[in-house]
């Protein structure tokens, strides 16, 4: 437990310079004067990145055109891509393919997880989820079921056990969810899927470059993810797919195109799947955005000889532990309250607070003083959660400094009431 001889500036401060990790940051370009806290939303620009995209479009791209499928290695990227970014998810060389979009990789995954599930047992006829799973993947479900026939059933958290019936097909849970950073244990419940016969679809969206993530260990049977996240992959970065290897090859997934061809070149009018994961591939690959995610991926692999997922997952504890109790003590009486278990198990690599009014407000004024985080609404009238200020840690590039003065600006902007500013509650397209 924190306790107040660590919660000054220098007690801060000499825990950075003691920070193993502490090296990480200078592989990321970082604006002047800002303390980011929404690397759960967007990354921030690693610095190899720039020249990395430059070479692509200048050499690879403008002089040796079409060569540079064999020559610079485009033609076979996205599992390059997967094998590197598979140890921090717990899977294995050849499972894992950098492709798409998340919403994209969870309707082919999902879908093949229903042919699966009910070619062994066609009475199951639903899908049980979340209810506040991130939104993208409920309604990715919803169109699979009206599609298919089936329902969707969400629950709450502590609902999931009694939902897994033997109607059901396939769990489909984000480990770490998007609102509150509560996350699942992975392990506990594929087991107890499993044992009503369930196939588990996991989404690590706020996991992959986070926390340890063990598929294989837990058992799981797919997995997407997001790549433009704690992946520092960019905006719009292609997300992953990974399919465990007893359902590899079982069916196709739905988006049959070119790439995902056991010959692409040979131009047969029939499709024919590549085996394992490569059949999770669709169409021709986006070389450049696949180029500057592998820049953030080159991170992580250059932050194994430091520890690798354990070190950063200990650094991240340790970040959040601070922010909660610094927010406590020195924000105490402005009315926030915690939605981020404090159970280290139940945490994943965020904080969220939550405020009966003004959050969003809040997040603006603390935007307008270098201090990033964002705002999501509250869960739609159900009393769970109000409206949250959420702050992601990145341990890559955050320090205990920036926690300490990020929540002295949050102090200020509270005791100032400077959140009640007209320029401040102004709603903007993206929050």
């Amino acid at each position: 437990m924190t306790t107040t001889s660590t919660l000054t500036r220098q007690a801060c401060q000499a825990r950075d310079a003691a920070d193993p990790l502490r090296g990480l940051r200078e592989h990321f370009t970082l604006p002047p004067g800002v303390i980011y806290l929404d690397g759960n939303s967007l990354g921030v620009l690693p610095r190899a990145a720039a020249g990395r995209i430059a070479d692509v479009v200048t050499r690879e791209w403008g002089t040796d055109l079409i060569q540079s499928w064999n020559s610079a290695g485009w033609f076979d990227l996205t599992q390059r891509l997967g094998d590197q970014l598979a140890p921090l998810i717990g899977a294995r060389a050849g499972e894992v393919v950098c492709t798409d979009s998340t919403s994209i990789n969870l309707y082919k995954v999902l879908s093949a997880a229903l042919n699966i599930a009910r070619a062994d047992a066609p009475g199951r006829r639903r899908i049980v989820s979340e209810r506040s799973n991130f939104p993208t993947d409920l309604y990715i479900a919803e169109g699979l079921c009206k599609e298919r026939g089936l329902e969707l059933v969400l629950v709450e958290p502590e609902e999931i056990g009694a939902a897994l019936t033997q109607e059901v097909a396939v769990l489909m849970l984000t480990h770490v969810n998007y609102r509150t950073g509560a996350m699942h244990d992975m392990a506990a419940v594929t087991a107890q899927a499993h044992a009503a016969g369930i196939l588990c679809v996991w989404d690590l969206a706020h996991s992959a470059g986070a926390v340890p993530v063990d598929l294989h260990g837990a058992g799981a049977d797919f997995a997407i993810g997001c790549g433009y996240k704690y992946l520092n992959g960019g905006p719009g970065a292609p997300a992953f797919v990974w399919v465990h290897p007893r359902h590899a090859d079982r069916f196709w997934q739905p988006l049959s195109g070119w790439w995902g061809h056991a010959a692409p070149f040979q131009f047969t009018p029939d499709y024919q799947p590549a085996p394992g994961v490569a059949r999770y591939l669709c169409g021709t690959q986006p070389i450049i955005s696949l180029s500057a995610l592998q820049c953030g991926l080159d991170v992580f692999t250059a932050a194994q000889s430091l520890g690798s997922m354990a070190a950063l997952r200990a650094k991240s504890l340790a970040l959040t532990d601070l922010f909660i109790a610094l927010v406590e003590e020195r924000c105490a009486g402005h009315g926030l309250g915690l939605a981020t278990p404090r159970d280290h198990a139940q945490r994943g690599s965020q904080v969220c607070l939550e405020k009966d009014e003004g959050a969003y407000a809040i997040v603006q004024a603390l935007i307008a003083r270098g201090v990033v985080g964002d705002f999501r609404k509250g869960d739609g009238g159900t009393g769970r959660h109000k409206d949250i200020l959420r702050f992601g840690f990145t341990p890559l590039y955050i320090g205990f400094e920036d926690v300490w003065n990020a929540v002295e600006h949050l102090r200020q902007v509270l005791e100032a009431a400077e959140w009640q500013r007209p320029e401040f509650n102004r709603q903007h397209a993206v929050t």
